[in-house]
């Protein structure tokens, strides 16, 4: 039995426990912080918040934390939320996310982002650990000057990341592939100040990333490769070209004052090589005995050396090998006649010696084997069924209109008393003059030699 004081103060501990562990109800909660709470959405804006009210209704699927002074997310600031899907924290002042920040939280629930129009500087690969769910990434209008090469690792259902309005000169694209983020559609990282675009590595970009990604209003400098990106994705009717056209500019040798309109300044770029404008996948298919040609891709400009290594690993330089490939100078690799050994990964590698730079593309390479007997076959019944029809048709032709040469007009008829003798079947007889095989031995007239035309003539139709 314990003491009648000891029970007492048992009592009032076990309580305190209880009181911190359950629930915080909206009725007790919006008297303290003045949030507002309709059903599933609590909305704390322009409060005036240092930090992020401890508690917070565990129902909240939708909280909005902005317009308010939060400076730091610390670990554990959403502890509890299991339900939480949306989380604004746009127009704020936050410089950094700690580490477990939304740990305890939603996690996988969490669809929806908003860090915009924050102070962040550098994105850290672990502000967004904890949320493999996320969505849609907001964090526009801040002050980013780098994104750490896994800071957008394991958001394997990302769709859309909007980098738009900060200070980025650059970005690992090489980070984003089509196992990683296979969800997404949209990456802007317009009005940055991106001096060069790494061309292999957009073009190693998922399809649906390409036809997504936004780089207009950059300090790009003015150079072949970006012009041919630009008008390659102006070709394929990319929303980034078709909605922003006028805002794709460029700077001529890096200066702001020689700033021009990429599509306005096609007397600018003449002189470029537009080969790789053509589209090339990194898997292509060709008929056996066709030609393919290749293109070798890359943003180094100025006097870049091509290579090409084919499936047996031999090397191939301009003009190509004993006939089977040709190469061109711009560094196009041409299959003459493909065949099925010609199958296989062609490795290209363009190198610029003067800046010690080089990059390298891969194209895979499928020969369909060529069937005789599907080749042959619409000869055997398409070409012989209209050549039966011309035949006809010049048949027909023939019978109706060529008809036979005319003959000359036939001699008149002799009179009874001037008739041959030995003639028995008389003057007019049709079956005398048919049908004897030697002409008569006399004409009209006696003395007169048989015209030849007059056997002829009666034998005639």
């Amino acid at each position: 039995m314990l003491p009648v004081g000891a029970l007492s103060w048992w009592c009032v501990v076990v309580m305190l426990v209880c009181m911190q562990l359950r629930p915080v109800r909206a009725d007790s909660f919006l008297p303290q912080s003045g949030c507002l709470c309709t059903a599933d959405i609590v909305s704390c804006t322009a409060f005036g918040l240092q930090r992020v009210p401890a508690e917070i209704p565990v129902f909240a699927v939708t909280l909005d934390l902005s317009h308010n002074q939060l400076e730091q997310l610390e670990a554990g600031s959403f502890t509890g939320l299991v339900r939480l899907e949306t989380l604004r924290l746009a127009h704020n002042q936050l410089t950094g996310v700690h580490s477990g920040a939304f740990r305890n939280s939603s996690g996988t629930l969490l669809r929806h982002l908003d860090l915009s129009s924050n102070q962040l500087h550098v994105l850290e690969q672990h502000y967004f650990q904890e949320l493999p769910g996320l969505e849609e990434l907001l964090l526009f209008n801040n002050r980013i000057v780098h994104v750490e090469s896994r800071a957008l690792a394991g958001l394997t259902n990302l769709r859309k990341a909007y980098l738009s309005h900060n200070r980025l000169t650059d970005f690992p694209f090489f980070s984003i592939q089509k196992h990683s983020h296979p969800l997404l559609s949209l990456l802007d990282l317009s009005s940055n100040r991106l001096p060069k675009l790494p061309l292999e590595d957009i073009s190693n970009l998922p399809p649906a990333v390409q036809a997504g990604l936004y780089l207009h209003n950059n300090s790009l400098v003015c150079e072949c490769s970006t012009y041919r990106l630009f008008r390659f994705w102006k070709q394929r009717g990319f929303d980034s070209i078709r909605f922003f056209q006028q805002e794709h500019i460029c700077l001529v040798y890096g200066r702001q004052r020689g700033t021009l309109r990429v599509f306005q300044s096609g007397r600018y770029f003449e002189n470029c090589n537009l080969t790789a404008l053509k589209e090339q996948q990194s898997s292509v298919s060709v008929k056996a005995g066709k030609a393919l040609l290749l293109h070798c891709l890359t943003s180094l400009s100025g006097s870049v050396t091509f290579l090409w290594v084919a499936p047996n690993w031999e090397y191939v330089v301009p003009p190509g090998n004993n006939g089977s490939l040709k190469m061109f100078a711009n560094g196009s690799l041409e299959i003459m006649a493909a065949r099925e050994q010609d199958s296989g990964i062609y490795w290209c590698m363009a190198l610029d010696r003067q800046q010690q730079r080089n990059e390298t593309w891969e194209v895979n390479v499928t020969v369909v084997p060529h069937h005789d007997r599907d080749a042959h076959e619409p000869f055997n019944t398409g070409f012989t069924t209209l050549l039966g029809c011309v035949v006809s048709l010049v048949l027909v032709l023939m019978y109706l209109y060529l008809t036979p040469c005319r003959c000359p007009p036939c001699p008149k008829a002799r009179s009874p008393a001037t008739a041959a003798p030995g003639n028995e079947a008389g003057p007019g007889s049709a079956q005398s003059s048919i049908l004897t095989t030697t002409p008569p031995a006399t004409t009209e007239g006696p003395g007169r030699k048989v015209h030849p035309y007059n056997y002829y003539s009666l034998l005639q139709p």
